[in-house]
């Protein structure tokens, strides 16, 4: 046993003082009346070995209720570890508030239940040390050590976040925090359910500080979870059917059946249907609508399922154009077999142009240009090709048959493709249609069907390369081919349109389908959703407005804000809560905006420049990172860490700051002094009120 006070030992001298109180209070002498002289020796002696008794048994309660005082103050402890430190401390308080902590625990939520051993933990240590109360948010303010009345308010203040940090990068955090104070002592505390996938605290090397881990232990949860959701076609059209993919994952040991889905789309929520997803296993399904309006949709897939409720819903935006715009650029004149492949396709609309009268400032408003026997093709041509194609843009290519090859091959070679041959009037057929490619996929019933495939006349030869084939002739070579660049992609065809030379524009299964899959396939693909704590940069069309006006505002959607509760305890935000200002920058016709911290809660967020009127929508969800609900056990826990790092016991229900006095001082045993000192006086009292002599 040990004193952390021993100095106060001293005070033991004070034993003296009911000793010589009980030496001369206790022998003066008393006056006793008696009858009868023959009773007083009897009388004398029993009464004097009855009150010696009584005043050695006063004087040892006496003696002992001091002496226990006595060693209350000097703080009696037994040493569990090394030996005791003394001195102010700084201590770092991180507190897991990541959507997993609403997981239940056998009493209350994680998060309650992780807040109470927060306030345990302060209170068990003195009004001269100083804390830091971290949260997954890693705010500004709480990159400092407050006092201890601070920390117990700011502890009050801790609320579900979306965030969620790997604790490794939470310690690092810790120790920048406490190297800034002047306390010796530093010490590290870590609340948290230890979720799988952010307990990497084994990487944490560092030996100078004192880490103790307080695991937080949930019932096991049954967890359902929409992953993502994405679009089956790259492009949806108008008054088109469309199909959305999503993934849902079961994160438990237990078979979930009868998962029931529902879409909400154009203000009105339906369900699409129930599945099953096997244990620890996950599904794709397929959920059909039907798109009734141009401009921008918003969309949501919810699933039921408690009580973690935050990764049940996933928020997706897209934009959909009244028509596609294809333009055809000419070399002598315009082709009309081109222009009658989209006249009765109300979704798309064909222009023609004089290769010798060109905008390349109108690029940006096609989704699909076509290069339409031209002999020459200008540096300037290539270069704005190459930038449309890279900016999502495709491009078709049917050379001209007297075409110049060092023109196309400059061309290729922009496209990083292989070089093109002499032409060659020998007649060809072709055999085989690339049915898992984008452009022909989903285009015939039957792929097994035997088509009426084009001939050519005469072809140039297309040198192989890294291109992908969609139309290939029988000996292998490629009748039309693609080479992606950037988000786009060159189509270059080996043989002229000329009905002379190609029979393609007679080919109605084959050209038609293919010019609008190109088309569409031209579209630059968007994002419909984007994660809520990544650095996302969102992009829009730049936009004057009257007033010159430029500072661009997203506002939280009123409808985007079921989900919102989670994080903000059910208060609806306002529209000045909703709205903010991000980090915007204008890039020729683009405008990058860049929400950073701002985005707290899931939704769908509008894009306004003046007025009500919406620019642009984006959808923002939940990182799915905290839906796996399995957690690291203390013993799993224990592997491989260093002698810094200590489990607490999570059992220590009744009082967890007993549990940390403990660890910082022993198994502390100044409170049984105290007991014993009022037991001992108590029985002092007792000797002198009933013990009558």
């Amino acid at each position: 046993m040990q004193f952390l006070f021993p100095g106060f030992l001293a005070a033991l001298a004070v034993l003296s003082i009911p000793i010589v109180i009980h030496l001369f209070y206790f022998r003066r002498f008393k006056r006793v009346y008696f009858t009868n002289v023959r009773f007083l020796k009897e009388v004398k002696e029993e009464t004097s070995n009855r009150q010696k008794l009584r005043n050695l048994l006063v004087l040892l309660m006496r003696c002992l209720a001091i002496a226990a005082m006595v060693l209350a103050f000097a703080q009696p402890f037994i040493p569990l570890s090394g030996g005791v430190k003394k001195g102010a401390r700084a201590v770092s308080l991180f507190v897991d508030n990541s959507f997993s902590m609403n997981a239940l625990s056998k009493e209350a939520p994680l998060l309650e239940l992780a807040k109470q051993r927060a306030r345990e933990i302060v209170s068990a240590f003195g009004v001269e040390d100083r804390f830091q109360i971290l949260t997954n948010d890693f705010e500004g303010r709480d990159q400092r050590l407050v006092s201890k009345e601070d920390a117990l308010s700011r502890i009050e203040e801790i609320r579900t976040s979306p965030a969620s940090r790997d604790l490794s990068k939470v310690l690092v955090r810790q120790q920048q925090c406490l190297n800034l104070g002047k306390q010796e002592n530093k010490l590290a505390y870590l609340v948290s359910d230890f979720q799988s996938n952010i307990a990497d605290i084994a990487n944490y090397r560092d030996t100078l500080i004192d880490v103790n881990l307080v695991p937080m232990r949930a019932v096991q949860e049954r967890n359902v979870s929409v992953d993502s959701v994405w679009f089956e076609s790259p492009v949806q059209i108008l008054n088109q059917p469309c199909n959305l993919l999503v993934k849902i994952s079961n994160r438990s040991d237990d078979d979930a059946t009868d998962v029931r889905l529902s879409l909400r789309h154009d203000g009105q929520t339906k369900p699409v249907g129930s599945v099953s997803i096997p244990a620890n296993g996950s599904r794709l399904d397929t959920v059909p609508f039907n798109i009734l309006h141009a401009g921008w949709h918003e969309a949501r897939i919810a699933l039921t399922d408690y009580p973690v409720q935050f990764d049940d819903d996933y928020y997706l935006s897209f934009y959909v154009a009244e028509r596609v715009n294809i333009l055809a650029i000419n070399g002598l004149q315009a082709n009309k077999y081109l222009s009658n492949a989209f006249l009765g396709a109300q979704s798309a609309h064909l222009d023609n142009a004089d290769a010798r009268a060109l905008d390349y400032s109108k690029f940006s408003d096609y989704q699909l240009i076509v290069l339409h026997e031209l002999g020459v093709l200008s540096s300037g041509l290539v270069t704005e090709l190459k930038k449309f194609a890279e900016n999502g843009g495709n491009v078709l290519v049917f050379p001209s048959q007297s075409a110049d090859l060092n023109a196309y091959n400059a061309l290729l070679q922009q496209f990083g493709a292989g070089n093109l041959g002499a032409y060659e009037s020998v007649p060809r057929q072709a055999s085989q249609v690339n049915t898992e490619e984008f452009v022909f996929r989903d285009v015939f019933l039957n792929k097994s069907a035997n088509l009426r495939l084009p001939t050519t006349q005469g072809n140039f030869k297309i040198a192989p390369s890294r291109g992908e084939q969609i139309l290939t002739y029988r000996d292998g070579s490629a009748m039309v081919a693609k080479y992606p660049v950037g988000e786009g992609a060159l189509y270059f065809s080996a043989a002229p349109l000329h009905e002379k030379v190609s029979d393609l524009v007679h080919n109605g299964e084959i050209f038609v389908p293919m010019l609008f899959k190109m088309a569409i396939a031209g579209t630059k693909g968007r994002q419909v959703a984007y994660t809520i704590g990544k650095d996302e940069v969102l992009e829009a069309k730049h936009r004057v407005s009257a007033n010159s006006e430029t500072i661009y505002k997203l506002r939280l959607s009123a409808d985007g804000t079921r989900q919102a509760g989670q994080a903000t305890e059910n208060k609806q935000p306002t529209a000045t809560e909703g709205e903010f200002i991000p980090e915007q920058r204008i890039i020729g016709s683009k405008v990058l905006l860049t929400p950073g911290t701002q985005v707290r809660d899931a939704g769908w967020y509008r894009l306004h420049l003046m007025g009500d009127s919406t620019l642009a929508a984006f959808a923002f969800n939940y990182d799915r990172k905290e839906s796996d609900l399995h957690y690291k056990t203390a013993e799993q826990l224990a592997e491989g860490l260093p002698k810094n790092i200590k489990i607490l016991a999570e059992n220590a229900e009744a009082n967890f700051g007993q549990v940390v006095d403990e660890q910082e001082k022993g198994i502390v045993l100044w409170r049984w002094c105290v007991i014993f000192a009022l037991l001992f006086l108590a029985l002092e009292v007792l000797f002198l009120r009933l013990w009558k002599v």
